[in-house]
Parts: C-alpha cells; structure tokens; sequence
C-alpha cells in the first residue's frame, strides 16, 4: 500500500457562473479575502503532508501558474520598502512544489483525472476539488479534511471518498453514496453511487464533496467509460466500477465546507473567513452588525 504523496487538483473548468469575473481570470484565482481559492485547495494538501501538486489546467489559466510562480521584480519592490512580511508571503507560493498538464478537450471531470496517469506511476494519489473548500476548526482540534481521509486510507487501504451529510432536499445536487458503515457512522463501505438522484431515488443523504483518495485502478476503468451527458466522462461512472472490484469507503470528514463554486457559497466562505482574522475579525463584524440595523 503505498503513501499518499501526490494530489491532483482539477482546474481547467470555464466557471461561467462567474462570469464577467471568470472572463479573463480563472475562477480558482478568485480571491475569499485576499488569498485565491485554489490556494486554500493547495495549503490543505500541503497541511495533509502532500508532497507534489498537479494541477490540470486549461486555456486561460496562466495566472495559476503564476501565482505559484516567483516574481523577482515584485519581490525586489518588496524588499526594497522593507515589506518583509509580504515578501515572506509572496516567496512561500512560490516554494510550494507543483506541476501542471492541460486538458486539452472539457470532457468532464474523469477525463481530468486521466490526464494524471503518467504523473502517478501507479500510486494511489489524492484529488481536491477547487469549488470545495473546507475549514478546519484548530480549536476544535480538527484536522484538515484530507488528512481525515488519509488516515482512513492508512487504516483501511483501498479509496477513500470525502462525505458530509445533506439536505434530503440537496441530494440531486450531489454524488450520493450507498452502502454499509463500519463499526461508525462516519465510515461506509460504498456498494452503489448515484449521480444527482432524485429524492425518492436517493439511497442515503451521504453526499461526495470534493476530496477523494483513488486507488491507481481508477485509471483502467476511465479509459473505459464512455461519455456520459454533455459528452463527459463522470469520475462517478468509474468509481461506482471501482467499488465492484476493490475495497471504496465513503468517510464523513469533520470541518466547515463551503461550495464557493456557487456564489451564495462564495459569499458566505468570504463572510467568515474574514471574520475569523485576526487583523479583520473585530471590526468586520461591527459593520456588519451596524449594517444589519440600517
């Protein structure tokens, strides 16, 4: 059983529910305060001990690589001003170790994870969805989500995907797993998943968010998935095969999710990440409190 050292990090999508905004800037750059998302996506891998970062890029995305980029003039103004803790800051992104392979054609989120094979080299490897980010309470003592899911991996082998429960009126917006839990009701041993059921067709409200550990099978079974709706190839499809063949769990990972791929959700994540800052927090919350009473 190998160690997870390799995250992939789907973000070739247009993100036309954010257009303008998305029209010249990808919408994993969007920031939620001033960091862009993708990079909440990055430090959780990094925070999960995660060692190499592939990114799966498309057109229009080079301010990704940017990001992740060094940027001598802007460190030399920095360093010049003495601005020595935003030159701390701008230097740590461009440390962190990643990689990056475009998606040529947008078919669909399975087609994005092939295009990883050749990085895994038969590992099992983990994804983080960029529209899922996940905030894990310190003072609860909660780890980062993924890190939840390695651990289940390391006791248990096999893939592990990332659940929350939801709304019985939420699952059609969702994966939705079935199967049979193991000694808790945080770990299921998946039999079945349906893709965005209906109420009545919804075998379970354990709903998949954006955080997998695969096993390097996964790769077969995609290149044998034919395109689904819109011509994609559904991550769903493969898994549900997966599932027939090795060991797939469905773990409840602790911690506050946010779908910032929805605009009430990025609102919502911008909302309380600001209030949870230190610098930020105190006098937010008085406007907010002010402009309540308007």
């Amino acid at each position: 059983m190998s160690r997870i050292k390799k995250a992939v990090i789907p973000a070739a999508g247009f993100g036309t529910r954010f257009l303008p905004a998305t029209k010249a800037t990808p919408k994993e750059m969007l920031p939620i305060v001033d960091k862009p998302t993708i990079q909440y996506i990055v430090e959780e891998a990094l925070a999960s001990g995660i060692e190499e970062i592939l990114i799966i890029s498309g057109h229009a995305k080079r301010a990704i690589e940017d990001h992740f980029d060094s940027a001598p003039s802007l460190e030399r103004e920095l360093e010049e001003k003495g601005k020595e803790d935003l030159l701390a800051i701008v230097r740590e992104t461009a440390d962190i170790n990643v990689h990056y392979i475009r998606q040529k054609k947008m078919r669909g989120l399975g087609d994005a994870i092939l295009c990883a094979k050749s990085f895994m080299a038969g590992e099992s490897f983990a994804v983080l969805l960029g529209d899922d980010v996940v905030y894990a309470d310190p003072q609860k003592g909660e780890k980062p989500a993924l890190r939840q899911l390695i651990d289940i991996y390391d006791s248990y082998g096999g893939s592990v995907l990332g659940c929350q429960q939801v709304a019985p009126d939420k699952v059609s917006a969702y994966g939705i797993v079935a199967g049979r839990e193991i000694g808790t009701s945080k770990l299921m041993k998946v039999s079945d998943m349906i893709e965005k059921p209906e109420i009545q067709e919804a075998p379970s409200n354990i709903a998949v968010l954006g955080r997998y550990i695969i096993s390097p099978a996964v790769f077969e079974l995609l290149e044998h998935t034919p395109p689904g709706k819109g011509g994609e190839i559904q991550l769903t499809d493969a898994l549900k095969k997966l599932a027939s063949i090795e060991p797939v769990w469905a773990y409840c990972f602790d911690g506050k999710r946010y779908d910032v791929g929805d605009k009430l959700g990025f609102l919502k994540a911008t909302v309380e990440y600001a209030l949870r800052r230190d610098d930020l927090g105190v006098k937010f919350r008085e406007y907010l409190a002010d402009l309540m009473k308007e």
